[in-house]
């Protein structure tokens, strides 16, 4: 073969090169492109959480020999989706109470459902919690709770969400929702040595807003 025909060759393999490359990056181009014009024109937005209210059957915290807490809870809390052309699958479901970042109560299966274009849902989930141990930095805050005459009893949900375009429903994502209760001690309420007892039954209403990550 002549050197003739190998430069020949050697210049369409270049040419096929550059074309697979050109065709790789108008497809990326196309791909992104495409992302991009779905987001600007639907703008989603995560769903946004509230805790309405919440109803104490039980807060007892035990003295110190054994260092455990009984808490009973009733919440209600609200999701909103703030999208006008998206909607919303929420799957897995569970609630429970921690305190200080440690769980508190059992967790509590939600329901699943499906938010429509600016729906609201609202679930009133019970949150159990029977002589859970807590650690003695658990036990130093809820004594100094005490004093200040109030605790806050974080109410968390975790999940996986779906959003639905049309008839297109995407892969499942992780929810994560955080919603503070602030719980007031009642009059009346045992407070004799290290433990701690509210009065119950005792409403409060909160219409807190709560952190979400998606």
């Amino acid at each position: 073969m002549s050197s003739k025909d190998c430069g020949h060759h050697e210049d369409e393999s270049r040419k096929l090169i550059r074309l697979i490359l050109f065709g790789v990056g108008g497809f990326f181009f196309v791909v992104l492109l495409t992302i991009f014009i779905i987001w600007a024109v639907l703008r989603p937005t995560k769903p946004k959480f509230t805790i309405q209210d919440a109803t104490l059957y039980a807060f007892n915290l035990s003295s110190p020999a054994t260092n455990t807490l009984t808490i009973t809870m009733q919440v209600t809390l609200s999701s909103h989706n703030p999208n006008r052309r998206i909607g919303i699958y929420y799957s897995n479901l569970h609630a429970y109470a921690s305190y200080h970042n440690q769980q508190v109560t059992l967790a509590t299966e939600l329901p699943p459902t499906y938010q429509g274009h600016k729906d609201f849902t609202v679930w009133s989930p019970f949150l159990f919690g029977a002589a859970a141990p807590v650690s003695p930095f658990t036990l130093s805050s809820l004594q100094q709770d005490r004093g200040a005459g109030a605790v806050v009893v974080n109410v968390k949900i975790y999940g996986r969400v779906k959003w639905k375009v049309g008839t297109w429903v995407s892969g499942r994502y992780h929810l994560f929702v955080n919603c503070p209760a602030y719980i007031r001690f009642t009059g009346g309420g045992d407070r004799s040595g290290s433990g701690i007892q509210i009065v119950a039954p005792a409403k409060f209403q909160l219409l807190q807003g709560c952190s979400v990550d998606v």
